[in-house]
């Protein structure tokens, strides 16, 4: 099961609906971008496959080291050693580059909006929000 929880498709783009998603009413907002910003979106908690797989591997790495008492502690360093690696693996995977936007809208209330960096977006750009059962996604006009 944690292995197939690290395959589902996480995302923050704004192009991206989920099955739940589609075909509900939602709402639009007008406005103009005022800034834009990078930054960072990484998962809220890993899979734990990364772990599994790493611990494995190192695990299976190890045990061809010496023999008798020597091969099972190579097997444990191993096993322990993979998993802190694929740990960090999985951690680093778990990243995406995103956006911060803040826009200002056509009523004069400012909105700040973080997604991933798939959409050109810039400062001055006219722009939707499109919200409603889910995430605030930012679409250029």
């Amino acid at each position: 099961m944690a292995v197939l929880a690290g395959c589902a498709n996480d995302t923050a783009s704004s192009s991206v609906y989920n099955y739940g998603q589609a075909q509900r009413e939602q709402i639009v907002r007008l406005g103009t971008v005022e800034a834009v910003r990078n930054v960072t979106i990484q998962k809220d908690r890993s899979s734990g496959a990364g772990v599994l797989a790493g611990g494995a591997l190192g695990g299976v790495a190890g045990s061809t080291i010496g023999g008798g008492t020597g091969n099972i502690l190579a097997t444990i360093g191993g096993g322990i050693l993979g998993a802190v690696a694929g740990n960090a693996v999985e951690n680093q995977t778990g990243k995406t580059r995103g956006l911060e936007i803040t826009v200002r809208l056509d009523n004069g209330e400012t909105r700040v909006i973080a997604q991933a960096d798939d959409v050109n977006i810039g400062v001055g750009q006219r722009v939707r929000l499109i919200s409603g059962n889910g995430p605030t996604r930012v679409a250029p006009m």
